[in-house]
């Protein structure tokens, strides 16, 4: 341990960037699909026979297994807020990841004949798409609950390192695995997750719970565990109490509005502006979506295929390395340069991109050997921009900007909403860039429809995006609540120079020492948090 006044924040630090391996399972199981739908072994079992002779997946199989998973993770991520507030957020994410163990192995078993092994197959996308929707809420949570102030930003934009890391594994062991001629092609690939399940469950026996979380269940002995663990202090340290009496005094204040129910969440607006957060945490995630990432994740080498690029198994690997390596600037950006800006140049950098890849994919041929080069380049450029600030930025912004007593309920709603676009995306993109009957055959003029939702997502960066960098949890609250989303960088700073808290800290401070001093005095009346909350979902 280290003395009682000065923290060491180097665990605090490891727990969140183990948590961030969550995001590990995200990316590699929306990123091994595009992959798989290429393999000929794939194409030949589960595609249509052609008048050419050759075998085809077709559109509605294409729609079917891509999109399938988003079914799962956008109920996952719904049912994340009552798992997560009941169980908590260790043994919320222990659930589903049994759950996401469930839905691996049904994929790595779809064999037989095509109809059942479609079924399995889907079945098992779903299963795996409950467990990765859940995680991917749970996870940024936990991380934003137990992460130091001046880290929180690193360390939730890990998860989407992760991420990205887990996109460039799974295009990596693909490639390996692509000319198999037998269901191993696929199975290797599949299967190679519970490797990564068994790590998550392992580590997280080693994790405290959230202390928030537990503060707000009234479980303050345990809470203060929590909080010695993270900081390696004893639990009477003034730093320790401090940090307790900060949140608990938050918690008081978001609980002297009573019970929050989802049509306060989203349409009923109080001194703490909760609809304008969870709506910005909406539509946030849904721009980051309709922004494009996911065309290029699930059908960039379709879309490379057919744009007369020979390797474009090699492209996918070349854009999942410059979106992983793009996300570690980014990282570290987010904490210096801060939320606001950084977001509004980002939209207009991924603008840019988005538009050139859109006009020359409409006008070069597939022979044209410089026009597939600079749709490459710009694709590439468009991954960067992503990376390194839509891509993390998002799930700091939504872990971050909602209260305590309501972040399950508010983060369900707006990962929800990213995985509900997720789907969208998924099903619908084959019909609007393939060509035939009932198809709008758009091919690379897609590109000027995510560009549009770009041009879009400056608009809303400007208008919605608040500066919180280097705010704790609790400070975040107070800028919500007293200034407005153009003055927030002056009132944050506000904040960070006279060191803002609650105004009711001080009280719950004082009670707290004559407490773990050995006194009997109690949280009582007005500022009891001994008791727990109403249940909130």
């Amino acid at each position: 341990m280290s003395d009682l006044r000065t923290p060491s924040k180097a665990v605090a630090f490891g727990i969140g960037m183990f948590a961030a391996f969550g995001g590990f399972l995200f990316g590699y199981d929306t990123g091994y699909i595009s992959g798989v739908k290429g393999m000929q072994y794939f194409i030949d079992t589960y595609g249509d026979l052609q008048p050419d002779g050759k075998y085809a997946i077709s559109t509605s199989t294409d729609s079917l297994i891509t999109s399938i998973l988003s079914v799962g993770t956008f109920f996952g991520a719904l049912a994340s807020a009552p798992v997560g507030s009941y169980l908590g957020r260790k043994k919320g994410i222990w659930s589903y990841l049994l759950t996401f163990a469930v839905g691996v192995a049904l994929q790595t078993a779809a064999t037989g004949s095509k109809s059942r092994a479609m079924a399995m197959f889907s079945v098992g996308r779903v299963f795996a798409g409950l467990g990765v929707g859940g995680v991917s809420c749970l996870v940024p949570i936990f991380q934003s609950e137990v992460s130091p102030k001046e880290w929180r930003g690193f360390i939730v934009s890990a998860y989407q390192l992760f991420i990205t890391i887990g996109l460039l594994i799974a295009a990596v062991i693909v490639n390996a695995t692509q000319y198999r001629y037998n269901a191993s092609c696929f199975q290797i690939p599949i299967g190679v997750q519970f490797v990564w399940f068994f790590i998550l469950v392992v580590g997280l026996f080693f994790l405290p719970e959230s202390p928030r979380w537990l503060i707000l269940k009234g479980r303050d002995q345990e809470a203060l565990q929590s909080l010695s663990t993270l900081y390696r202090l004893p639990i009477e340290s003034p730093y320790v109490t401090d940090e307790f009496a900060n949140i608990a005094s938050s918690i008081h204040h978001e609980k002297t509005f009573g019970k929050t129910s989802y049509m306060d969440l989203l349409f009923r607006s109080k001194e703490s502006r909760l609809p304008f957060r969870v709506w910005t945490g909406i539509l946030l995630q849904s721009l980051q979506q309709l922004s494009g990432i996911n065309f290029i994740m699930y059908y960039g080498t379709t879309f490379f295929q057919r744009s007369g690029i020979s390797n474009s198994f090699m492209i996918t690997i070349a854009i999942n390395v410059v979106n992983t390596g793009m996300t570690i600037p980014g990282m570290w950006a987010v904490d210096k340069l801060g939320r606001r800006r950084t977001m509004i140049f980002g939209a207009a950098g991924m603008f840019v991109a988005q538009i050139i890849v859109a006009a020359t994919g409409t006008a070069i041929g597939v022979n044209n050997e410089s026009g597939q080069k600079v749709l490459v380049a710009f694709s590439c450029i468009y991954i960067g921009i992503f990376a390194a600030i839509w891509g993390p930025y998002a799930w700091v912004i939504t872990g971050e900007i909602v209260p305590n007593s309501v972040r399950s309920q508010a983060v369900s709603l707006t990962t929800g909403a990213q995985w509900l676009w997720n789907f969208g995306i998924g099903y619908a993109t084959p019909y609007m860039v393939d060509s035939g009957p009932g198809k709008a055959g758009l091919g690379a003029k897609v590109f000027f429809i995510w560009g549009g939702c770009c041009l879009i997502a400056v608009a809303f960066a400007y208008l919605m995006i608040p500066e919180t960098k280097g705010l704790s949890l609790e400070q975040v609250d107070l800028l919500y609540r007293n200034s407005s989303i153009m003055g927030s960088t002056a009132y944050n700073r506000k904040i960070l120079a006279e060191n803002l808290q609650d105004e009711t800290k001080e009280g719950y401070s004082a009670a707290l020492r004559d407490k773990v001093g050995g006194t009997e005095a109690r949280f009582e009346g007005e500022n009891s948090i001994t008791k727990g909350e109403e249940e909130r979902v």
